[in-house]
């Protein structure tokens, strides 16, 4: 893995897990020296860090099946123009970053490379992320497979063509952003009406981790538990008529439209 960031670290986070049955030790590189330090003394992980050992990237990719680059969008190309010629044939070549097609990553590998595109989100962290993945020209079924084993270690995947990755990480990529901006809002609202800091942020969260609980567990519809919780000409009804006509479906779509359209211009660039 090179890189392990933010989503980096998620994704290894959720690897280190005892139950994952992966080959070990896992081989990182990280930018700084105190962040490769992290992992020392770990049996499981071993870290270089680049700003100490410039061919720190190449020696972590040499002989491996499976390479995960986790840097931010604007290095993807190249890093994998540093690490071409130290890839062991066949493998494969995974992308976590927004913006950089496929083929752009193709294009800077030996002939042939075959790159899954992913799109992880940040509860990888617990073993509750959602990842869609994409495979490139060159990826077979058994790659896309392969890499979508590797993830359902981490959560649950779909496979989605990478016409559609975007759309990926409009919805779920950068949702967990989304749901805790709505805890934050609620929390300050819940403070407004006269809660502690302590009460607001205990009646906010445990609402939702209860009712994201509740979703998981009935599997029923989320507009029927909506209703379930919505008597007619009651308060919560009230409350509800007033989100929705705040024009919620159009903020959505709008919202997830500026996600898309930001992913295209990084794709352009």
């Amino acid at each position: 893995m090179i890189g392990v960031g933010s989503m980096g670290g998620a994704i290894l986070a959720g690897l280190r897990g005892p139950e994952v049955a992966i080959a070990r030790p896992i081989r990182v590189t990280t930018n700084s020296a105190a962040s490769a330090a992290q992992f020392a003394g770990a049996d499981d992980v071993v870290a270089r860090a680049v700003a100490e050992d410039p061919e720190a990237n190449r020696a972590a990719v040499a002989g491996a099946g499976l390479v995960i680059l986790a840097v931010k969008p604007w290095l993807i190309l190249d890093t994998a123009r540093e690490i071409a010629d130290a890839l062991e044939p066949g493998a494969i070549v995974v992308s976590v970053a927004a913006g950089v097609p496929s083929a752009a990553i193709e294009a800077v590998l030996p002939a042939g490379t075959s790159v899954v595109r992913t799109m992880p989100n940040t509860p990888s962290h617990i073993g509750r992320g959602v990842t869609g993945i994409a495979g490139g020209a060159n990826a077979s079924d058994a790659d896309v497979a392969l890499v979508r084993a590797l993830f359902e270690t981490v959560g649950s995947v779909l496979v989605v063509r990478e016409d559609q990755i975007n759309d990926v990480g409009a919805v779920s990529g950068s949702g967990p952003a989304y749901v805790f901006l709505f805890v934050e809002e609620m929390i300050a609202a819940a403070e407004r009406r006269g809660f502690t800091p302590e009460q607001a942020r205990e009646l906010v969260q445990q609402t939702l981790v209860g009712s994201a609980l509740l979703l998981e567990a009935s599997g029923e519809d989320p507009a029927q538990l909506r209703r379930n919780v919505t008597s007619p000409k009651g308060t919560t009804e009230q409350s509800v008529l007033v989100l929705q006509e705040g024009g919620w479906p159009e903020l959505f779509d709008r919202a997830l439209a500026a996600n898309v359209r930001r992913a295209k211009e990084l794709e352009a660039q």
